[in-house]
């Protein structure tokens, strides 16, 4: 098989598992109301479909990215759409909640195998200095599937039911699995044997220990940013941050001392990995607590349906999908730390601007905002990704990619949670105190009548512009245009520029 052609195929196969990822999670939010009343279940039975699923996901991301350096990203990639076919299939044959939730903790295990593999291939299929491009195209589609997922999964559930929204993603997972096994990747071992791999990165030794520690501190924080927004702080939100806590102390202590640790140090060593993770939870977690709390501002407060809401954030989509390509062609012109930090100004622009929405705002001023928001969120998605990925070594590109895929994760749930609390902290300040849930133009929502909600909404939304900020900050540690190297000097050097261009 040509070089071209493998490449091609990865690119499709990576798209492809991301999509299906990212359509998953979109459309069942829309099919969780039918859902809820078709198996009879509670709406906390059905939230924890959710649940379990992201801390099945968030546990074991970086674990699975280990696995793809050690197995071969193609086979875990394959395994992982093979099993979220299954389960997929499996949901929407279930005969009660209980099946339902088991269903998704397993989709999650499958889906945190698929994930890291998206980016594995990529970086094992494409030079260093040459991953913007198919990075963007990979960010294009997830903004897609995004924007589609409400449409798609509304149509489906009305006319066809909720267990339609879960076969979907049968024939696509499944084919998907064919071309990447069809594909036969390059092996992660150098080319050169001669030239050792260092103990500290060597794919055949797995980190068992650590992979554990790093599963119990990531669930303990992502099942207490679930919790609090609905509970509060309560016993078991204390237990498990406590647990999160605890966790993450012994595994950075066990990393300190194994010989072959999970998270092999060089890979957040290397030149900008680390504020581009930064930056990934910053603008992940301001956007997405933005974007939660328009949900209500449009709904609530405006009084729109849910369609007329969709087409109102309509601009979100159309400038993610565009701008990633456009991203690529300025991280190669003017560099990973320039293109970052204009990707940042726009989010902190675009939310602090909606922080100043108020009940008589338009189309022009609420579709100004969301434009802001997409073409930022897609620059930065695509620039610190591609630092990420480009950093490591064919040896660790698992680990770097499920670290950019826990990034990714753990940004949104921070966002929401830190919204909820700021908005419930604010409402309860500001007149009225917080009226107590309902439904219904200005308000009666669950920050109380529209009058509250935006006295509650500016500033909980100028905290986030400022969590937005932090990814500027950030982006000033990021490489420049002049080129840095990889982290393993047995990776295969970067393919030369041509002349007078720079690179990214």
């Amino acid at each position: 098989m040509t070089p071209v052609r493998l490449r091609r195929l990865t690119l499709v196969s990576s798209i492809t598992g991301a999509v299906i990822v990212a359509l998953d999670g979109t459309v069942l939010t829309v099919a969780q109301p039918t859902l809820q009343r078709d198996l009879g279940a509670t709406f906390v039975q059905v939230q924890w479909a959710s649940t379990g699923y992201l801390i099945a996901v968030a546990g074991l991301l970086v674990f699975a990215g280990r696995l793809g350096d050690r197995y071969g990203h193609r086979r875990v990639f394959a395994t992982g759409m093979l099993g979220f076919a299954v389960t997929s299939a499996g949901i929407g044959l279930a005969t009660g909640i209980g099946w339902v939730i088991g269903l998704r903790v397993a989709q999650g295990v499958f889906g945190a195998l698929l994930q890291p593999a998206t980016l594995g291939m990529l970086r094992a299929a494409y030079p260093p200095d040459r991953l913007g491009r198919p990075i963007a195209i990979r960010t294009s589609a997830i903004g897609l599937a995004a924007a589609a997922g409400p449409v798609l999964g509304g149509a489906l559930a009305a006319h066809l039911g909720w267990r339609a929204v879960f076969f979907l993603n049968v024939l696509p997972a499944l084919g998907a699995c064919a071309v990447a096994m069809a594909v036969r990747m390059p092996g992660p071992r150098p080319a050169n044997e001669a030239e050792p791999i260092p103990a500290a990165v060597r794919p055949d030794r797995l980190d068992l220990p650590g992979a554990c520690l790093l599963a119990v501190a990531l669930s303990g924080l992502v099942h207490t940013l679930v919790g609090l927004p609905e509970s509060g702080w309560t016993p078991v939100t204390a237990l498990g941050l406590a647990a999160a806590v605890v966790a993450a102390a012994a595994f950075v202590r066990h990393e300190s001392r194994t010989p072959a640790p999970l998270v092999p140090p060089g890979v957040l060593r290397a030149p900008g990995v680390t504020p581009a993770l930064g930056i990934l939870v910053s603008a992940s977690a301001a956007m997405f607590g933005a974007l939660f709390l328009c949900t209500y501002y449009l709904q609530d407060v405006l009084a729109l349906d849910p369609f007329r809401s969709g087409l109102e954030t309509l601009p979100l989509a159309v400038t993610m999908v565009l701008g990633a390509p456009a991203s690529a062609v300025l991280l190669r012109r003017l560099g990973a730390r320039r293109t970052t930090l204009y990707g940042a100004a726009l989010i902190t622009g675009g939310v602090f601007l909606m922080s100043r929405l108020g009940q008589a705002s338009g189309s022009v001023a609420i579709g100004s905002c969301f434009l802001l928001l997409g073409a930022g969120f897609g620059t930065v998605m695509v620039t610190a990704t591609a630092v990420v990925v480009r950093q490591a070594s064919a040896h660790t590109a698992g680990v770097a990619g499920g670290l950019q895929q826990t990034a990714m994760n753990i940004g949104p749930t921070l966002g929401v949670a830190a919204a909820t609390m700021l908005m419930t902290a604010f409402a309860a300040r500001g007149p009225g105190g917080g009226a107590g849930p309902g439904g219904g133009p200005y308000g009666n929502g669950p920050y109380g009548d529209g009058h509250a909600f935006i006295s509650a909404m500016g500033p909980t939304l100028t905290i986030l512009a400022g969590v937005a900020a932090v990814g500027m900050a950030l982006a000033l540690r990021l490489p420049g245009q002049a080129r840095t190297p990889v982290v393993s000097s047995n990776d295969e050097a970067p393919s030369p520029a041509p002349a007078g261009q720079p690179t990214p």
